[in-house]
């Protein structure tokens, strides 16, 4: 059941269109080799799988084995994390080529990279770091964005951070910066809400005001996931991305405001760690179907079907 459909070849794209034609009403989870049997055992109709790019960067073995089962019946999300967009350095161009050919193999329904930075010459860190909202950053962002719609001939999605410290020295906000990038650029915007709630609660700002000045009418594709909570040195809460649960109530009900407000986009289920038999992540893919279906998809037939 092959739901994708064919991107338009672009270079440094005009305006890519917000949602894939058809794709508006899917609901995926990230694949995880663990739960391939299970997958195609009892699977998600009207779902797709979303990979993180790096892993299936070698020319073949078993995790190419595995992804080309699911792309058979499923479409795909290529998701970069480590190609640095936000870095003040140039781009890894060995990395954007493997990039560039992943895509090419699998050709995926939607490809997304994040606004953070990850490498410092030709150290690679374990994390996605935050970057100053600043021109400066903004010219660089934005060079680093057209390099690689170039190099795969089509427009990405850019996907807001979780962050957990601020940069003193930016001269616009969050929002306002996602925006200019996918104005000078074409690309669309990945919008993670359980990243708005993380750092909404971390900085101490209000997360349903952050989506009122949120570019909403272009965002392409939405994650959800689970969060973990800490204290920091002064016993505050500090809320942590950790993608290795359920989501929180608080964050579907973001959601929902959301869907409520552009309508239903392909949405994505992301848990990384402390892996769940695949029915509960599955479950909570067609939690996200249902909220969709109370704002304009019809599938109440099919989820009667797969409840």
């Amino acid at each position: 059941m092959d739901n994708s459909t064919s991107a338009t070849a672009v270079g440094k794209p005009d305006r890519p269109l917000p949602v894939t034609p058809g794709a508006q009403g899917l609901a995926g989870t990230s694949f995880k080799h663990e739960h391939l049997s299970a997958i195609l055992a009892d699977g998600l109709n009207n779902g797709f799988f979303e990979v993180h790019a790096e892993n299936y960067m070698g020319a073949g073995g078993p995790p190419h084995r595995a992804l080309a089962a699911i792309r058979a019946d499923y479409p795909l999300s290529i998701h970069g994390v480590c190609m640095s967009i936000g870095g003040p350095g140039a781009l890894d161009v060995n990395h954007l080529a493997r990039f560039r050919d992943l895509v090419a193999r699998y050709e995926p329904m939607l490809v997304s990279e994040h606004l953070a930075w990850s490498s410092h010459g030709r150290t690679f860190f374990n994390d996605l770091l935050p970057l100053p909202y600043t021109q400066d950053t903004l010219d660089k962002v934005c060079e680093h964005i057209n390099q690689v719609q170039e190099a795969i001939k089509r427009s990405i999605l850019l996907e807001n951070p979780s962050t957990y410290v601020a940069f003193a020295s930016s001269t616009m906000s969050e929002t306002d910066f996602i925006r200019a990038v996918s104005q000078r650029t074409g690309c669309g915007l990945l919008m993670d809400v359980n990243n708005v709630f993380v750092s909404a609660n971390n900085h101490g700002f209000s997360a349903s005001a952050y989506l009122a000045e949120f570019p909403l009418e272009q965002v392409g594709e939405i994650h959800l996931a689970g969060h973990s909570e800490q204290h920091d040195d002064e016993n505050e809460l500090l809320l942590i991305d950790s993608h290795d649960r359920v989501i929180s109530d608080s964050v579907w009900m973001l959601y929902r405001n959301v869907v409520s407000r552009i309508g239903p986009r392909p949405t994505l289920i992301e848990w990384d760690s402390n892996l769940p038999d695949w029915p509960v992540l599955r479950a909570q893919a067609l939690t996200a179907r249902r909220i969709m279906a109370e704002h304009g998809i019809s599938l109440a037939g099919e989820l009667s079907h797969e409840a």
